[in-house]
């Protein structure tokens, strides 16, 4: 059994990674859900069993990366490996939805920093210097390829320019997106698994609804703060308090969309109309601020009415 095991997982790991590299456009995405094999084959076969496949399934694909010459994909690997690893710890705490991806995201967040201490350590570059370099290579990467594409001299000229603007920006704000990619990686696995585990007779874990989902009601003094310090003289404060601005927007975000997913469910909007919805929330970043509006000021207004339910069960 353990022998079909490493070979689904294996071939799983692989098949993504093809994708992500042939498929234009989407293809990428396909990279962030590398920690599902992972993760389904330590929920089904249980703790022992499942290191087992995963610990061989990463010495298989650490052998096939070192002979096409791709060596750094295993770091990738193990890294993403040992997410599916902390989700699947989180499904056995029986935390809700909102505490399984928090925790997972802090659980993976720390693993990456523990990785790149020990990479810097081995390279001699500073932790920082790693990841500002690395995020500003990828857009240098993708201006070369459109340069490649033989545009004209002045698209080159203004896409080097905006290139220039958004290394600067990636320079300020890099907590920020690491945070939000670790916790976006977090909640895409906590999400695609549930219906995988399903369809193979795994038992998914009761996460609560997630429609009823939302954020704690102390973090809007911290939306207040991170505000207030952007005005202060301070650079260090002001590079905390836009860091943590930017966080607490996205998690409010997702308060938006689940307050929609609420009604959707509540007046049994079609699949297809959703999917309508959520195309337009990816492409129209109104949306996104209309629903991070919507998550602020949901605790005053109350759109679920979860506030009001949970004040007459108390009295």
């Amino acid at each position: 059994m353990i022998i079909s095991d490493i070979i689904g997982c294996t071939g799983a790991v692989i098949f993504f990674l093809l994708v992500s590299v042939w498929v234009p456009f989407i293809g990428p995405l396909f990279i962030l859900l590398i920690p599902l094999p992972f993760l389904y084959y330590l929920s089904k076969s249980g703790f022992g069993q499942g290191w087992k496949t995963g610990l061989i399934s990463l010495l298989i694909l650490s052998l096939i990366a070192r002979l096409i010459g791709y060596p750094y994909l295993i770091l990738f690997c193990i890294l993403l490996g040992l997410v599916g690893l902390i989700i699947s710890e989180t499904f056995k705490r029986g935390f809700t939805i909102g505490m399984t991806i928090f925790w997972g995201t802090v659980l993976m967040l720390f693993t990456g920093a523990l990785s790149l201490f020990l990479i810097s350590l081995s390279t001699g570059t500073g932790a920082i210097q790693l990841i500002v370099g690395y995020l500003q290579t990828n857009v240098d990467r993708a201006i070369g390829l459109y340069e490649e594409m033989g545009l004209d001299q002045q698209t080159m000229i203004q896409l080097k320019q905006f290139g220039a603007l958004l290394n600067n920006l990636i320079a300020q704000i890099y907590p920020a997106l690491i945070i939000i990619a670790a916790g976006f990686i977090i909640w895409i696995n906590v999400v695609i698994s549930r219906p995988l585990f399903r369809l193979r007779g795994v038992k998914y874990p009761d996460l609560g609804r997630a429609d009823m989902w939302y954020a704690p009601e102390f973090m809007v003094w911290g939306v207040i703060a991170a505000g207030f310090s952007l005005f202060f003289p301070a650079t260090g404060i002001k590079f905390i308090a836009l860091n943590s601005l930017i966080v607490l927007i996205v998690i409010y975000v997702f308060h938006g969309v689940a307050i929609t997913m609420f009604f959707f469910n509540k007046y049994n909007i079609p699949p297809w109309a959703r999917f309508g919805v959520y195309f337009l929330i990816m492409i129209q970043q109104i949306f996104l601020f209309v629903l991070a509006l919507a998550g602020l000021f949901d605790q005053w207004i109350d759109f679920r009415k979860i506030h009001k339910k949970r004040l007459e069960e108390t009295q």
